[in-house]
């Protein structure tokens, strides 16, 4: 399989427009792993592309093509780098420290949940004791 043409040329037009060239990325291929048999333990198809600049890196073995995975390692490491230079980074951060928050405000609910329903469930159990009959 191979890429088409006009997937390239947008692949090419969206690093221009980030400011990234071809000359900023630092590409090694490696031995994939996982299932594929001979064809993955004798062939380096997995592609490892870092870029020197900022010094993020992606590692991409989807397919079994050296030429796809190449195509789809840039698209990836171009997600990453337009990430980063529009802040979303730090979006995200924030994102995941709300839903932490949140998470721990549940947990707390939980708990005294839990509390509750054990005092209630004790209350059950005192009722339950043997009745002193006086005289």
């Amino acid at each position: 399989m191979s890429v088409s043409p006009e997937k390239e040329k947008a692949l090419a037009a969206r690093m221009f427009e980030l400011g990234v060239s071809a000359g900023d990325l630092a590409e090694s291929f490696i031995r994939s792993s996982g299932p594929g048999g001979q064809k993955v333990n004798k062939s380096s198809s997995c592609v490892q592309l870092i870029h020197i600049p900022t010094g993020l890196s992606v590692k991409c073995q989807r397919e079994r093509s050296q030429n796809l995975n190449r195509f789809l390692a840039r698209r990836l490491l171009l997600d990453k780098i337009e990430r980063q230079q529009k802040g979303f980074i730090e979006k995200e951060k924030q994102r995941i420290e709300k839903i932490r928050r949140q998470k721990s405000k549940r947990s707390k609910r939980a708990k005294e949940k839990i509390l509750i329903e054990k005092h209630h469930q004790t209350k059950k159990k005192n009722l339950r004791s043997k009745v002193s009959v006086e005289e």
